[in-house]
């Protein structure tokens, strides 16, 4: 049986359309989080990066990769249900541990999180995905927003860079163009969420973010879990998150030192 805060059609759902919203999943743990993103912000890690070109207004601080030094963020990634929930939704045996991310937009942010899949900017080569992105501030407008579907299409999507809008790769044949949903008609989700609401999603599913025009923070954590099918893969470019020094050849299983199972039936 599912865990108890998803049924059979939580699972069905996200096999089908790479996306499926999940009530309160982190509702025990938004203080927690909130104490770990000041953190984060006031001691950022080595991969914190502002988002905003000179002259826009607001802020859109994102980091990731820093839940082993911030004691909240791996206080909930060891003890909350996220674990558990990702394997039913990932039909896994095991869940290992990714990377975790923050994304911040402060009131008054304009600019959009770019439409982009994650798969193609990762390491590693895997059907079995999920990312948990979690308002820890009630959301109206300042939206994540998913292509139903996405992670069905026959080629990634090619990675750009957020700010400078180039591309990642040289061979732009093997990826599809970055789409336009709204103007092409695609199915997008996005809902209203509270507090430690999550929306799940795969790696291959296209997403992007709407500004933050409200009066309020938007404050977002993600967690990024892998299943038994993960491998690492060479990319033709620089990865993000890179994790320099990893070691580990094409086809292995990811170092659970570096990438630990944090859950197994």
């Amino acid at each position: 049986m599912p865990h108890r805060l998803i049924s059979r059609d939580h699972i069905r759902t996200y096999r089908e359309d790479g996306v499926v919203l999940i009530r309160g999943l982190f509702a025990d743990h938004v203080e927690t989080l909130r104490q770990g993103v000041d953190r984060n912000m006031t001691d950022p890690g080595e991969y914190a990066s502002e988002n905003l070109r000179e002259g826009e207004a607001g802020r859109f601080f994102d980091d990731y990769c820093n839940w082993t030094r911030i004691p909240e963020f791996e206080e909930v990634v060891r003890v909350s249900a996220a674990a558990e929930v990702a394997a039913d939704l990932m039909e896994s045996d095991t869940v290992q541990m990714f990377h975790d991310h923050v994304l911040v937009k402060e009131p008054g942010t304009s600019r959009e999180t770019p439409w982009h899949q994650d798969a193609p900017y990762y390491f590693v080569d895997c059907a079995q995905t999920v990312t948990f992105w979690v308002p820890l501030d009630p959301v109206r407008e300042a939206s994540l927003r998913c292509v139903r579907g996405s992670h069905h299409w026959p080629k990634p999507v090619l990675p750009i860079r957020w700010l400078s809008e180039e591309d990642f790769y040289p061979d732009e044949d093997a990826y599809l163009p970055v789409p336009d949903p709204d103007a092409e008609g695609m199915e997008v989700v996005e809902y209203e969420m509270e507090p430690g609401d999550a929306v799940a999603f795969s790696f291959r599913t296209v997403h992007g973010a709407r500004g933050n025009r409200s009066n309020r923070r938007r404050r977002a954590f993600s967690l990024r879990l892998v299943g038994d099918d993960a491998r690492y893969v060479e990319r033709p470019g620089r990865t993000s998150p890179p994790f320099p020094g990893h070691g580990m050849m094409p086809g292995e299983r990811l170092r659970e030192d570096w990438f630990p199972i944090i859950f197994r039936r």
